[in-house]
């Protein structure tokens, strides 16, 4: 370093590794100054004759033993001191170099020119090692390699003839290259350790960024769990008294606006899984469940899901399969084509929408391509922004939320299948799902499709089954909320259901004792997965479902997004419903857990 008072933090390091590396070579630079001082006083004495060499090799000793018996920097020091050690190792360094300048004066003359020829170039050869050994702090350099030249130069010209004229010259060319090649070694010494300081500090940003976005993903997973429960549970009710009005209204006038209600209420209740759908995604707190899938399957049941909408707009609806199995992820892929079928769908007023399975060469595809609308340029790279549509400034909601293509592209990146896409207006979209093809299984039917995961439950597409008509007559419904009682209870009478509703798991117990006791036993346990101070709905479930030896079948009503939580009720094998509940699955639920019983 050029300047040894800097003090800002990264030249501050890279002062700390220049004095690193030259009190490393101290030790090895001073020892070799002092064989070279001994060897030069016992030349001078003995061979030369001159006996006043002996007190200046005397001083010279001591020189470097007050250098070499110095204190020594080492890591422990501060960084700030760094200037103050680099001025001290300038300091003793200047003085070994003024010490050893008059060496040259007691050896170079004009009568002995071997003497003077070979004292030149040992004193050269020495004077560079020890100058390399200085590159990394250039004032030493300088403070030890001009007096220490200097002197040999000097006496030179003192004793001028031919040859050391000539000595001369080659001292000072050498002294110059010595030094500009010592500056230009110190440049890129310190613009490399600048580089990896700054390298460094970029990595440790990167990752107290990476730690924080971390840490933003785990609270945002743990806010979606909060607020898909909080914003999920008066939904659940709403649904719930609106089916139980809805029953009680069936055969009065007032029954079309119970039916409002509730297409309203599944509206809301769509829309809100769509954008926890999207945070759930960007936490990635789904994972895809990879294996082979026959797209035959699939595509039937985009058809079933879309056809009736496709012929009730005047649409073609087209599918197209073949006999083709991919590795994906059911559930996920199906919602994939499902969202680029939807908004073909919204987007063509006349013609229609094909879905089929190309390949060329060792690359397959999925294709939807419809002859809608059609998009310019500048909107293809705004398609997949979330809440972005093409032609409704008025925030249509019949044409949804803006959201379905945002999904494809977190689906695409998530199950590893690129999406491309070209469009032209007035002529329509193409959309492709670049898929990899594989074997159908051995023994596995083509018409199989995996089952739903239970933390997937949103992503799901599946009509309703109709509810059979084996219900049983007495529910056990376990609920903090009081409104939740309420209107569960509301709607399980308005089918003929006799229900109980209870707080905790103590009041269920103490309902089941009575029950049995009065000889009209519960023949199912109802519970909501979260219950008051922290209790599990699940955990309570199960002691009661197990209680006197009897098992009571069990089903679990929940609103709970986070997969810890949502993996403990897969674990456990109890099926789960996800609020809002659609009365007609709950029927249907309740009855086949009846039946599973």
């Amino acid at each position: 370093m050029n300047n040894p008072t800097i003090d800002t933090p990264n030249d501050l390091r890279v002062l700390r590794e220049h004095l690193s590396s030259v009190y490393a070579a101290r030790m090895a630079g001073v020892c070799g100054h002092l064989c070279f001082t001994f060897i030069g006083g016992a030349m001078g004495y003995f061979y030369l004759k001159l006996p006043l060499v002996l007190p200046f090799v005397a001083m010279l000793a001591c020189a470097n033993l007050y250098v070499l018996l110095s204190p020594r920097w080492d890591a422990g020091v501060p960084l700030a001191d760094g200037p103050r050690w680099a001025r001290r190792h300038t300091f003793q360094m200047t003085l070994i170099g003024v010490a050893t300048a008059p060496v040259p004066w007691f050896f170079v003359s004009t009568q002995d020119p071997q003497v003077t020829a070979l004292m030149a170039i040992l004193i050269m050869v020495g004077c560079g090692l020890a100058m390399q050994s200085l590159w990394p702090m250039t004032a030493s350099l300088f403070g030890y390699g001009i007096p220490m030249m200097g002197g040999l130069i000097g006496a030179l010209l003192w004793h001028s003839d031919g040859i050391n004229l000539f000595l001369a010259a080659v001292g000072s060319a050498y002294l110059l290259f010595a030094l500009r090649r010592g500056v230009l070694q110190n440049k890129q010494l310190t613009d490399a350790l600048i580089l990896r300081f700054e390298n460094e500090s970029l990595a440790t940003r990167l990752g107290e960024q990476i730690a924080a976005t971390e840490r933003a993903s785990a609270e945002k997973t743990r806010f979606l769990a909060a607020a898909s429960h909080d914003l999920r549970q008066p939904l659940h009710a709403i649904a719930l008294f609106g089916a139980a009005l809805q029953k009680a209204l069936h055969d009065h006038p007032e029954s079309q606006n119970a039916e409002r209600l509730m297409r309203s209420v599944n509206a809301l209740g769509h829309s809100l899984d769509t954008m926890l759908d999207v945070s759930r995604l960007d936490a990635g707190v789904i994972t895809p469940d990879i294996q082979p899938i026959a797209l035959d399957a699939l595509l039937v049941s985009l058809n079933h899901v879309f056809l009736a909408r496709a012929e009730q707009a005047g649409l073609q609806l087209r599918v197209r399969a073949g006999g083709v199995w991919v590795r994906s992820d059911q559930l996920l892929l199906q919602r994939m084509l499902s969202n680029l079928v939807d908004n073909a769908l919204k987007y063509t007023p006349r013609g229609g929408v094909v879905v089929r399975v190309r390949s060329r060469g060792e690359r397959m595809w999925i294709e939807v391509r419809d002859t809608g609308i059609g998009m310019a340029p500048e909107q293809l790279e705004r398609i997949f922004e979330e809440f972005y549509q093409i032609n409704n400034s008025e925030r249509d909601r019949a044409r949804g939320l803006g959201i379905g293509l945002s999904i494809v592209q977190r689906l695409s990146r998530l199950l590893d299948h690129p999406v491309e896409v070209q469009s032209q207006v007035g002529r329509g979209t193409r959309f492709r799902v670049y898929v990899s093809a594989t074997r159908r299984p051995a023994g596995t039917p083509i018409s199989h499709v995996p089952a739903t995961r239970p933390q997937e439950e949103s992503m799901r597409q599946l009509p309703a089954q109709p509810p059979s008509r084996a219900m049983p007559r007495r529910v056990l419904l376990i609920d903090d909320e009081a409104e939740i009682r309420s209107a569960m209870s509301a709607l399980l009478r308005a089918h003929a259901f006799d229900v109980q509703a209870v707080v905790d798991e103590r009041a269920a117990a103490m309902a089941l004792a009575q029950a049995e006791s009065d000889g009209r036993p519960f023949e199912l346990l109802l519970c909501d997965f979260r219950l008051a101070d922290g209790g599990s709905g699940l955990e309570a479930g199960l002691r009661l479902h197990r209680r006197n030896g009897k098992p009571i079948p069990l089903l679990l009503i929940t609103g709970e997004t986070a997969p810890e939580r949502l993996q403990r009720v897969r674990d456990s094998g109890v099926p789960v419903l996800f609020k809002p509940v659609n009365a007609d699955r709950l029927l249907q639920a309740i009855n086949t857990a009846l039946g599973a019983g």
